[in-house]
């Protein structure tokens, strides 16, 4: 647990009243191998509900979609599945929950992210981690401040993680950067967090593009230390 998350915890969990949220999950249509997985989108559903907020998510009824949406509804959040018209039969959305159709997958993501007051994310593939992404790059242009929390109790986005960190250590993101970057391995810890972002802001910094190492003198990079 980073200390950031321990200060998150111990703020949310000192607070007597609930900050009721729509959360959007993204993660995958496929269950993956690990058996974690399931369960962790089980138990996020069941928390969302428990704690009074909202779902709302890509539509579809399989995988940790359907996981995480089933186990919302069913302990009484509401759901709000956003799937467009061409993956209805292939996802097989759920009866249960109530579903908004688009026709493109980029007004599916601009529905979820319209609707949303922040963004989990569970494990997924290709189009899970493009959905995150494109979030997180909007964030980092001050286009919106909803934070993002990537959730797995089995490592599952470490690698992805480090690979934002090594883009930052290699001049392309600034050191800011790190600040917007959040995981937890487990439902409390990611739901704290979320919370804590929102309720306590950061000033974001005005957008620019030049290295901090960059000396304008000689067009280099200054050395580090």
């Amino acid at each position: 647990m980073t200390k950031q998350t321990e200060n998150a915890l111990n703020a949310v969990n000192s607070q007597d009243e609930k900050t009721s949220l729509t959360l959007c999950v993204f993660c995958g249509a496929r269950e993956g191998y690990a058996q974690n997985h399931m369960a962790l989108a089980q138990h996020l559903g069941r928390e969302i509900a428990h704690q009074g907020h909202k779902l709302v998510y890509g539509g579809g009824g399989l995988g940790l979609m359907g996981a995480v949406a089933r186990s919302a509804h069913e302990h009484g959040a509401p759901v709000t599945g956003i799937i467009p018209h061409f993956l209805k039969e292939a996802e097989k959305t759920l009866e249960c929950v109530s579903h908004k159709y688009v026709e493109t997958m980029h007004e599916r993501k601009l529905a979820m992210f319209e609707q949303a007051d922040a963004f989990i994310v569970l494990p997924g593939g290709i189009g899970t981690m493009e959905e995150a992404v494109e979030v997180f790059s909007w964030l980092r242009l001050n286009l919106h401040e909803k934070p993002l929390v990537y959730l797995s109790d089995t490592g599952y986005w470490d690698s992805l993680l480090a690979a934002f960190n090594h883009v930052i250590d290699e001049g392309f993101a600034s050191e800011e950067t790190r600040t917007d970057l959040h995981s937890a391995a487990t439902v409390e810890e990611a739901l704290n967090l979320v919370v804590y972002e929102i309720e306590n802001p950061r000033t974001r910094q005005p957008i620019h593009f030049d290295n901090e190492n960059y000396d304008p003198e000689t067009g280099g990079v200054l050395e580090r230390g």
